[in-house]
C-alpha cells in the first residue's frame, strides 16, 4: 500500500512540474510546433511517465487516474479564480498595437515576425497597418481587431445606408448604431490594461 501512496505522490510532482515545465516552455499550440519543439515536447512526455510506466499495471493506472484528476481540479480552479487561471495560462500577449508591431512582446514570445506574418495572412490580413491590436493568446492562437477603415460592413449598416439614401425605413435601433460609437468594453481593452 505505501507503494501506491508513493507512486501517487510522485504523479502528483510529475503532473505540476510537467505543467509548469510546459509553461515556460512556450505558448506555440501542437498545430504551430516546429520540429525541435514537437520533439521537445514529446521527450518531456516520454521523461514524466517513465518513473510511472516501469512499475506495474496497477500503478500505473492508479498515476494515470491521479494524472487525470489533477487536470480536472487545475481546470476548476482556472474557471474559479481569473488569478489561477492566469497562474496556469498566462495573459493574451500583445504582438501589434495601432498596427505597430511590438518587437519587445514577439522576443518574449520567441515569435518571429514571419511566423506572424504567417498568422495574419491565414486570417486574411494583407497589411499591419489594418491591424488595431494582435494579440498571441494563452492556446498559441492569434486574436486581432481590425482598424475601423479595414473593418467589413456589417448588415445593419448597409440596410441603414439603404434606408438613408434610398428613402425607406430603417428600425431606429439600427441607425442608432451608425450614428454613436460603441459603448461596449473591447475584448482587447482588458489585455492593454495589464
Amino acid at each position: 500500500m505505501n507503494e501506491i501512496w508513493s507512486e501517487i505522490w510522485k504523479a502528483l510532482v510529475l503532473i505540476i512540474v510537467g505543467m509548469l515545465v510546459l509553461r515556460l516552455a512556450g505558448r506555440k499550440s501542437i498545430s504551430q510546433m516546429t520540429i525541435p519543439t514537437t520533439i521537445a515536447m514529446i521527450s518531456i512526455g516520454t521523461i514524466i511517465v517513465q518513473p510511472i510506466a516501469d512499475h506495474s499495471i496497477l500503478i500505473t493506472i492508479v498515476a494515470a487516474a491521479v494524472f487525470i484528476i489533477v487536470l480536472i481540479i487545475v481546470e476548476w480552479l482556472q474557471v474559479r479564480w481569473n488569478a489561477f487561471e492566469r497562474l496556469i495560462k498566462g495573459p493574451a500577449v500583445i504582438v501589434i498595437a495601432e498596427g505597430q508591431l511590438q518587437p519587445k512582446n514577439l522576443r518574449k514570445l520567441r515569435l518571429t515576425v514571419d511566423e506572424l506574418e504567417m498568422s495574419l495572412r491565414g486570417q486574411g490580413i494583407s497589411r499591419l497597418s489594418d491591424v488595431k491590436t494582435a494579440t498571441i493568446e494563452p492556446n498559441g492562437q492569434l486574436g486581432y481587431e481590425l482598424q475601423d477603415s479595414a473593418k467589413p460592413v456589417t448588415m445593419a449598416q448597409v440596410e441603414a445606408l439603404f434606408a438613408t439614401y434610398l428613402g425607406g425605413s430603417c428600425p431606429a435601433n439600427e441607425t442608432a448604431y451608425l450614428d454613436q460609437p460603441d459603448q461596449q468594453t473591447g475584448l482587447f481593452d482588458e489585455i492593454k490594461l495589464q
